[in-house]
Formats: structure tokens, C-alpha cells, sequence
């Protein structure tokens, strides 16, 4: 069993046509349940502050406007995978094996990926000796 688990959450997006990457968050469980909490949660927060409920006294009238059917409902689908315990027990399968799991969706403009894996299949990995190839 993993006991311990490596939490990021990052947002890529295009600036100057490259590829960046902005970190939101990384967090190091505990347990694997915490794990799953704290990937939820990001998620979550995630989504409220992509499509905020408009009757939120924070917002004045007309400051939220619907986006185009075309648009890919990233918060709609965070949510979801929230909320889906099917999938979430998939997810706490995987880490409990010591496999990476990448959850990602995106919109236009901007990719949203979570990651989580054991660390201790990272620390097993660096045992590993590198596959050492004569190059001549």
C-alpha cells in the first residue's frame, strides 16, 4: 500500500505561441483519502471560479454572461468528476496501485490538469538503474 501521495494542480495556456504552464496548487497527502479530498476540492474550486453562481451577491447585475453552446463546459465537467464515485474510486484504485493519475480538461484558451501519484512509486523509481545504451 502507498501511504503517501504528490498532489499538483497546474493551468496551461499560450503566450507568445509557447506553451506555459501556471501552478495552483500542490499539496502532499497523507493518505490516499486526503489525496482524493484535496484533488476534489481543487476541482471544485476550480470550477466556482470558472462559472460562479450568478445569484452570488459578490457580482453586480450583468457582470456574468453565458458563454457560446460551443464552448466546452470545463466547470460542468469538474463537477462531475467531482461528483461521480464510480470515478473517483477508479482514481483511488490507480494511486493505491502506485500509477500516475492525470485528470485534464480544457476550453479555448486554457488546459486544467490534475495530477496525484504515491511517493513512494517515485522514491521506487529512482532505485531503478538507468537503461544505460553505448552510444559508439
Amino acid at each position: 500500500m502507498h501511504d503517501e501521495f504528490l498532489c499538483h494542480v497546474t493551468a496551461y495556456g499560450t503566450c507568445g505561441g509557447q506553451r506555459i504552464g501556471v501552478p495552483l496548487g500542490t499539496y502532499r497527502a497523507p493518505t490516499l483519502a486526503l489525496a482524493l479530498w484535496w484533488l476534489r476540492d481543487r476541482a471544485s474550486w476550480i470550477a466556482e471560479r470558472l462559472d460562479p453562481l450568478p445569484e452570488n451577491p459578490r457580482f453586480p447585475q450583468g457582470a456574468l454572461v453565458p458563454v457560446a453552446e460551443t464552448v466546452l463546459d470545463v466547470p460542468g465537467l469538474l463537477r462531475a468528476w467531482c461528483s461521480d464515485v464510480v470515478r473517483q474510486e477508479l482514481v483511488a484504485d490507480e494511486l493505491a496501485g502506485g500509477r500516475l493519475v492525470r485528470i485534464a480538461v480544457q476550453d479555448d484558451t486554457t488546459e486544467y490538469e490534475l495530477l496525484a501519484e504515491s511517493v513512494d512509486a517515485l522514491r521506487m523509481q529512482r532505485t531503478i538503474p538507468a537503461l544505460v545504451v553505448p552510444v559508439a
